[in-house]
């Protein structure tokens, strides 16, 4: 009997897909179908979304999230005269510095979602992804846009994507790293023990002096608003902004991930200082999103209880990874964290602007802003 063919096929709606079949090809990821089913219902404005998967017998055999968008070029250049010089030039020359996007992977995600039905062999992953970037390619055409991108491909799952990748023109150059903290066992104690000195002792005494209430949530309908000031005031604080979440987006997160989500709330007295969104996993804590008030950060010391109350949940619920996300990489990395690379591919499908663009690629770097993801790509290479 022959073999079924290959079928590449492009989704508009999640909906498509059964949440069983994705979830099979994703065992263990809280960023899930149902992640997905609520960006794609409020998620950020300004993106269009797509579902690409490979079947056979109407099987998904390997599936990845896609989303359109207009990409500004310097989305990656921190506040400054350059970012000046480029608004200037994007004003003058819109589709050449903020072309339409087709990518792979998610804006709201840190790595992109590649996934293989279980029965799937490492062999036949490369024909698999082939055929995902030919469909790809095409969808791309199809819905007009001239740059084509793979956001974030972590370092450590580069295979199969690279030879794939290359094969079809592709450049790349580092993407925001990821974030992570062993967590060891035996609390918070054996934690702080894994510090030096100064900052064991300094973080107690911003753990003490704190004295904040901590609340577990599942639904926060009444205290939206305020939580959306909170990111707001933390959104406008950012060197580097792609999406921008609407507050529908909190509520249904928590409605369709009742299971993985939680939002932590920070009080002092009455008022709500901070907000946390975390999602559980297979052994792992991720911090998705955090909303402070900019008056209280340092007074209540936000960032740093945040990240310690984040370490005890997950020595209380046994698990060993702390996931804290793709921002302010130095305090990360004084409390322990590790950073893993994640590459940007990129291809524009005229010749001569794709030359131009990498061009254009060498002066947007993100290390060429950020002296700790220098020191990392340094390391890698």
């Amino acid at each position: 009997m022959r073999p079924s063919a290959l079928r590449p096929q492009v989704f508009e709606s999640i909906d498509a897909i059964d949440p069983i079949a994705w979830d099979r090809c994703f065992p263990g990821d809280p960023e899930g179908w149902a992640f997905y089913k609520a960006i794609e219902d409020a998620g950020p404005p300004g993106f269009q979304w797509r579902y690409l998967a490979i079947l056979e017998a109407g099987v998904p055999l390997a599936l990845v999230p896609a989303f359109l968008t207009e990409y500004r070029l310097d989305t990656t250049v921190p506040p400054g005269r350059m970012k000046r010089a480029f608004a200037a030039l994007t004003a003058a020359l819109p589709a050449v510095l903020a072309p339409r996007l087709a990518s792979l992977g998610s804006p709201v995600a840190e790595t992109c979602h590649l996934g293989f039905a279980p029965e799937v062999v490492d062999e036949r992953k490369l024909a698999l992804v082939r055929a995902l970037l030919a469909a790809f390619e095409d969808m791309a055409a199809n819905e007009g846009c001239s740059l084509l991108g793979v956001k974030d491909v972590p370092d450590a799952r580069l295979a199969p994507w690279q030879c794939a990748l290359t094969e079809r023109g592709f450049q790349r150059m580092p993407g925001l790293p990821t974030a992570t903290l062993a967590v060891p066992a035996g609390g918070l104690d054996a934690y702080l023990a894994t510090l030096n000195r100064a900052t064991r002792k300094d973080m107690r005494r911003k753990l003490r002096d704190a004295k904040l209430r901590i609340e577990h949530r599942q639904s926060v309908d009444d205290v939206l608003p305020r939580i959306a000031d909170l990111y707001e005031q933390t959104f406008a604080r950012g060197d580097l902004t792609f999406e921008r979440l609407p507050p529908a987006y909190f509520n249904s997160v928590l409605a369709r991930m009742r299971t993985t989500a939680t939002m932590i709330l920070y009080w002092a007295g009455d008022d709500l200082v901070a907000f946390n969104l975390v999602f559980q996993g297979k052994g792992r804590l991720i911090d998705k999103y955090v909303g402070m008030d900019h008056g209280a950060v340092r007074q209540h010391s936000l960032y740093f209880v945040s990240w310690l109350h984040n370490v005890a949940l997950c020595s209380e619920r046994g698990l060993s990874v702390y996931q804290s996300g793709q921002s302010f990489y130095a305090p990360k990395v004084r409390l322990g964290s590790h950073l893993s690379v994640n590459w940007l591919y990129f291809r524009h499908r005229n010749t001569f602007a794709n030359h131009v663009l990498g061009l254009v690629a060498r002066l947007v770097r993100l290390d060429r802003f950020d002296p700790v993801i220098a020191k990392l790509m340094e390391q890698a290479r």
